[in-house]
């Protein structure tokens, strides 16, 4: 079966055109200029530019532009430029962890591998202390919190109940983060006055601190040696060559 990537889309004088040359053009895009062209539509307007960029190219070696000294000159300083990438791509690919010492730096960094205290809750947020204690006194009759909130809150999360998922100490408001995180599991709040109005917090769920484990941080811990090997390679390598060529700063 015949690789995606490597499908003719369009050829201009022999010179083919492929699936993989419209992917290329799109990862050079900008990420939201890219999702504009990303349909078929969009393709075939990337394929037309690929014509066009195919015709200028017969069009110059037609007429010998490829022989210009300002050509050649541009043309050393992107082989120049491109040589450079490749030469510290092919140093820095070399840097890679092994499973023991993924396993060593995490048995010996375990106080940075942990997991925040963790509360989940639902709010109503109104303006006043009045419009709260009318929420509350419909949730004590019987009023479904969910409800209420859809009802009462000015908060977008009124549109799912209330619902803020899960958060960690530091991420909302100090008021409203003391309310929570000191509330018992499954229990309601008295208003509680922030910056932005006034609550009524239900606490959901809540999660202690917990160390992770391995599983949960091999990619990260991956990563962070790989970057600090990357990162010893280049300066080892710099420092090398230093000392082999002539540097005159002016």
């Amino acid at each position: 079966m015949e690789n995606m990537n490597n499908k003719v889309l369009a050829t201009v004088e022999g010179r083919e055109i492929t699936e993989l040359d419209i992917q290329q053009l799109l990862q050079s895009l900008g990420q939201q200029q890219a999702m504009q062209f990303n349909s078929e539509e969009g393709k075939e307007r990337l394929l037309e530019e690929l014509i066009n960029q195919e015709l200028f190219y017969l069009d110059a070696k037609d007429k010998n532009m490829d022989e210009e000294d300002e050509f050649k000159f541009e043309l050393e300083r992107a082989k120049a430029s491109l040589l450079k990438q490749y030469a510290m791509r092919n140093l820095l690919s070399d840097a890679t962890a092994t499973e023991e010492e993924i396993t060593e730096y995490y048995n010996q960094n375990k106080d940075s591998f942990k997991e925040e205290p963790q509360a989940k809750a639902s709010h109503i947020l109104v303006e006043t202390k009045e419009e709260a204690e009318k929420a509350s006194k419909e949730i004590n009759d019987g009023m479904n919190f969910e409800e209420a909130a859809k009802k009462y809150s000015t908060c977008p999360s009124k549109e799912k109940g209330g619902d803020l998922g899960y958060f960690t100490k530091g991420r909302m408001v100090p008021e409203f983060e003391e309310a929570a995180f000191n509330m018992e599991v499954g229990t309601i709040s008295e208003p509680v006055k922030t910056q932005f109005g006034y609550h009524i917090i239900k606490l959901e769920d809540k999660k202690d601190s917990r160390e992770l484990v391995l599983d949960e941080v091999r990619d990260q811990i991956n990563q962070q040696l790989i970057g600090m090997k990357q990162n010893k390679l280049y300066l080892d390598k710099t420092n090398e060559l230093k000392e082999k060529y002539t540097i005159d700063k002016k």
